[in-house]
């Protein structure tokens, strides 16, 4: 069983972060869906990319990242989507590794290169998970690929699952235009493998 704190996408939270919370859940994991938007969500990306601009994108949403899980009692494993993707990326690079209190990263539809955050390498011993569409409108393979590298220079281990079906939030049913539900359930079960397999690690 793991801790997971689960950040939204620029939409804020909507069924997909609900519906991936309680599948993770239904698999006997703890999630704590960290809401940065105060309960608002969007329909429109560019109303939803300004309202986080507003709020200070990507410092402030990253400070306020770390706030959400300063005090988790003990290790946690960070997952999002889109934005959140990167919210996760962010807290596992600065905190990974047991000694960090981070396991692992699992990102959906988000990857960004270290130096974005000021970062210049990943922990070691801070396996990540990266799922895709393949046909993701807002993907940048210029930023996937340093990410994975990163990752991968480090030591730690690392999935990429790039080639999925639909759109940017591939795995959220209220989005209908970018849904896939084989490739949503894809995705939940090679992301609860992941986690088990965390769980396991004797490391």
């Amino acid at each position: 069983m793991a801790r997971i704190a689960l950040f939204h996408s620029v939409l804020g939270v909507r069924q997909g972060i609900s519906d991936a919370a309680d599948s993770l859940r239904s698999a006997g994991h703890e999630v704590l869906v960290v809401d940065q938007y105060g309960g608002r969500s969007f329909d429109d990306y560019e109303e939803a990319g300004r309202f986080a601009a507003d709020i200070g994108f990507p410092h402030a949403l990253m400070r306020s990242a770390l706030a959400a899980i300063a005090d988790e009692p003990g290790p946690i494993v960070t997952a999002g989507f889109s934005n959140g993707a990167g919210m996760a990326e962010y807290i596992a690079a600065a905190r990974g590794g047991s000694a960090g209190g981070v396991l692992g990263s699992l990102q959906f539809a988000g990857a960004l290169p270290l130096p974005m955050f000021g970062l210049e390498g990943w922990p070691a011993d801070t396996p990540v998970q990266l799922h895709y569409a393949a046909e993701d409108p807002m993907r940048a393979d210029e930023w996937i690929t340093p990410f994975l590298d990163s990752v991968r220079a480090a030591g730690s281990p690392c999935e990429a699952f790039l080639d999925y079906r639909g759109g940017h939030l591939f795995t959220d049913p209220s989005r209908p235009g970018e849904y896939d539900e084989r490739s949503a359930a894809e995705a939940m079960r090679r992301a609860l493998d992941f986690l088990d397999r965390l769980d396991h690690d004797p490391a």
